[in-house]
Order: structure tokens, then sequence, then C-alpha cells
């Protein structure tokens, strides 16, 4: 959808076959009272009879003789925040007033956003966070579907009225205009079932990402033996599928570059440690981590980032089979370090203790973040809202924080004591990879800080918020894309 902003042009004169009113709670008339006028004191009435407040996500549809207007609420003006904003541009579009078969056009007065001012602690202008609420709404993934008989509506352009309406423009539409569909592009690809998203498929997808700025390379399994690799390896044996380690790299910028690790499971069945039948279908999902890696290495290309940037995807499948590694199995990892397996279904800190491991041996990097679906416990100590957050480095991780108020991917630090190491011990090798039932999200964030050394590390457990099993306000239900939007806000302000 083409976002077009447009000075001079007044609501009662846009040509569009929407035009969307946002209202605050606290509306006095005044702002609308022209086109009021046009409409025959529609608006009016409708707040007479209370059959619209201005409460937030409230919808209303009223006929004129010009075209269809949408009233949505946005709340009291005091409570109004970016992520409210968000959520009601994603109501509106959402709904079936812009679903309609007939409507591909459609006009946002941006009157009642501009009289809010500045939010609170907000980087961008009230109209950006509504409108990227609108485009992050707008994803379907249609790609098994028949088409349909009735086509619904495809809004092909969205006039923003008001040239001042988004503040610091050509930054806030530089990143509609490309961390969105990178977050789309992610999304796409945890979407699509695993049979269709091999390793070699995902890293064909990769190396497509591939420019001026960007190189790509793919180890195979072979490269991955002379690396010493055997951890990540050991995933891969039960897999008819070849791994393919995928290393990308971004030069935009001097010096060491900053390191995204992204988990990169096309299909988790655990292994040996087989996974129960419930539920076993979205484990195409546990390449969220990678998908984002791969989205964020496509929106920092677009934008040219003035850095430099490393993505590591260990991808592989875990599937049981007569050449899978089985519990009680010793590996050694590329650190030298030996790790005794005594869950083959806790393969994601396998995979990614080489992969940030080889991060190091070859770029040095001045920090590591790494993304991954890591364990169920995430779940269970956070519930589907928040990405478990846990390091080395409080200053990344404070930076982290802040990228994450900015763009709602919410992060929760949690804690890496150094009581954790204890529930890792081994009898028969360096270090074990699951530290029992209790402690199953700190423990397998401490396993993977054991490869890190003392570069500045965080781990985020995407595995609680890459999938949402029901529609969100802005986000459908299936993959979110999630990190892709946390990550690029980081990254925009890196020093």
């Amino acid at each position: 959808m083409e976002i077009k902003i447009v000075d001079n042009i007044a609501e009662t004169d846009i040509k569009a076959d929407v035009l969307i009113l946002p209202f605050t709670e606290d509306y006095k008339g005044a702002v609308y009272s022209k086109l009021d006028e046009q409409t025959g004191s529609l608006i009016k009435r409708v707040f007479e009879t209370k059959e619209f407040t201005g409460k937030h996500a409230e919808l209303t549809l009223i006929h004129t003789t010009t075209g269809r207007v949408v009233l949505v609420g946005l709340g009291k003006a005091a409570d109004i925040t970016s992520e409210k904003l968000r959520r009601a541009g994603g109501k509106v579009f959402f709904s079936k007033y812009l679903k309609a078969a007939n409507v591909s056009s459609a006009a946002l007065s941006t009157a009642v956003l501009r009289e809010l001012g500045q939010l609170k602690g907000a980087k961008y202008a009230p109209a950006f966070y509504f409108v990227e609420g609108v485009l992050l709404s707008r994803y379907e993934f249609k790609r098994y579907k028949k088409p349909e008989k009735e086509q619904r509506a495809d809004i092909k352009t969205l006039t923003v009225l008001g040239s001042g309406a988004f503040g610091n423009s050509d930054g806030s539409i530089k990143w509609l205009d490309t961390v969105v569909p990178a977050s789309s592009f992610a999304r796409d690809l945890v979407n699509t079932p695993s049979s269709d998203m091999t390793p070699a498929i995902l890293a064909e997808t990769a190396k497509s990402l591939a420019g001026k700025r960007v190189k790509v390379k793919v180890l195979d399994a072979e490269a991955a033996k002379k690396e010493g690799m055997w951890s990540y390896l050991s995933v891969a044996k039960g897999s008819e599928e070849p791994p393919k380690f995928i290393v990308i790299e971004y030069k935009g910028g001097k010096g060491a570059p900053v390191a995204i690790i992204g988990k990169s499971i096309t299909f988790d069945s655990g292994g040996i440690s087989l996974k129960p039948a419930d539920g076993m279908e979205k484990m195409k999902y546990d390449m969220a981590g990678g998908a984002a890696a791969l989205g964020i290495v496509k929106a920092v290309s677009a934008l040219a980032l003035p850095i430099n940037l490393i993505a590591v995807l260990p991808t592989t499948e875990n599937m049981p089979g007569g050449n899978a590694t089985r519990p009680g199995d010793v590996v050694t990892a590329i650190t030298g370090k030996t790790i005794e397996i005594l869950n083959t279904d806790a393969e994601g800190r396998l995979v990614l203790a080489d992969a940030i491991g080889y991060a190091i041996k070859h770029y040095k990097p001045a920090v590591i973040i790494d993304m991954a679906t890591l364990t169920g416990a995430c779940s269970i100590a956070l519930g589907n809202e928040a990405i478990a957050m846990m390091g080395n480095n409080e200053a990344l991780m404070d930076n982290l924080k802040k990228a994450s108020a900015e763009t709602y991917e919410r992060v929760w630090q949690m804690p890496l004591y150094e009581e954790y190491k204890d529930y890792l011990k081994s009898d028969i090798a360096d270090i074990k990879n699951i530290g029992g039932r209790t402690g199953g999200l700190v423990t397998a964030a401490y396993f993977l800080s054991e490869f890190v050394d003392d570069t500045p590390w965080v781990h985020l457990d995407i595995a609680s918020t890459a999938n949402a099993d029901k529609d969100k306000p802005y986000i459908c239900k299936g993959a979110t894309g999630i990190g892709v939007r946390l990550i690029m806000s980081y990254l925009l302000n890196y020093d």
C-alpha cells in the first residue's frame, strides 16, 4: 500500500473511498465543524446519541453524499500512547468497513492526532504510530489458499492529510517503507510449512539478499566439520535434509560488527527425545529467530545504515532417525568445550553455541544478540506477552529496553546468577545441555553464556512471542515477525 502525505487538502475536499477520522473521548466538535456541515451534522449526532463516544478502538461508519466516513476512537487524550495508536490503526483496517469489495483508497485525517502533540517517550509523531498499526495489520498469508470468489478490498493508497503529520517525515516514512515490509518478510518465512522451508530453501532465500553491501556464504556439513562445529552438527544427524550454516555480512560502516544470531531449526520434532504430537505442527516456527535475522539484514541494507553487521543462521532440521544423536552422547563445540546431551529436544542451544563461537572466532563482534525460540519455560514464565532477555552487559540490555518501549516488542530481563552454573555440571563433560526441570528458561541462557567469553551479549528468548494463537490488534494469527522492529530500532540508534 502506497502512503501519500499531502498538504492543503481539507477533509471536505479529499477524494477517497473511505475517510478515516480519529477522535478522542475529549472531542469538543471544533476540528471537524466544516466537515460536519457537509455531512448534515451526522458526526455531531452520533456523539449526541452515544452511538460513538471516542473510546479506544471504537468504530462507527457513517454514509455521506461524498462517500463513507469511519470514526475511530483513541480514548482519553491523557491516556493515549504510541501503542494505543497502533492498535487503533490496526483495528480500523481489520474492520469490515475497510474490507468491502469496492474500497481501494483511504484517507486519514490527522487533525486530532496533531492536537495530541509529542507523546511521552515517543520518537515519532502520533500519526506515525497510527499508520504503522495500519500497515502491520494488513499482513495476510495466503500462499496455500484458493483465491476467494468475492475478492475483498485491496487498498492501494492511504493518503495522509497534513504534511507535518509525521514530524520527521523522512526518517519515519523510511521506517514504514522498509521495516514493516521486512517484518512481513520474516512472517512469510515462518508461516511457510517446513516441507517448503527446508535448510536449503532458507539458504537460497538468504542468498537472494546479496548485493553491493551484502555478502552471503553457506557452509555445508563438510565445511562445518572442518570448523569443529560438532555441537551444531549433532542436531542435524537424524535428518535427510542437509544442514546449511548461513553467514551474512553487511558492510556499511567502520569498526567491529554487530552480530545477530538467529536460531534456524526449520522443523523441530525433538529428535530422539520426541515431542508430544499435540502442537508439533507449530514447530515450523522454530526458525523464527533466523527469519527475523534475515528481515533485519533486508531492512538494514535498504536503509544503508552506517554500521557493520553479521547475521549467522545455524540452519537444520531436528529429526529422529538411525543416525540421530542419542541422549547421553557427548559432542565438542567449536570452542573446544565438550557437551553432554541429555535431551535432544534442547537442540537450540547446541546450534547457537557453535554459531556464537563461529561469530567470535571469525569476526570478533562488538556486540552479540541472539534470538531464539529456545524454551517452553519462557511461555510458563511470561505467557505470550514478552520476550525473555538475559545477558552479560547492562548497557546493551538498557538500549534494548529503550527499543522495546519504542516498538512495543517488549522485553523482560531475567537473572543470570552464577549459581545457575551448578545446574549444568556434567559428570563426564565440561557442561550438559539441560539443567533439570527448575529454572529452564535461565539455565538455557546460562548455557549460552559459557560460549560468549567477554563479548557483550544478549539472549532473547522469543519462544512465547514468535507465534500468535489468535488475532491481536494489529497482528493476525500466525507468525508475528517478532524481533525485526525491536532490533531495527536498536540499530537505528547504534553508536
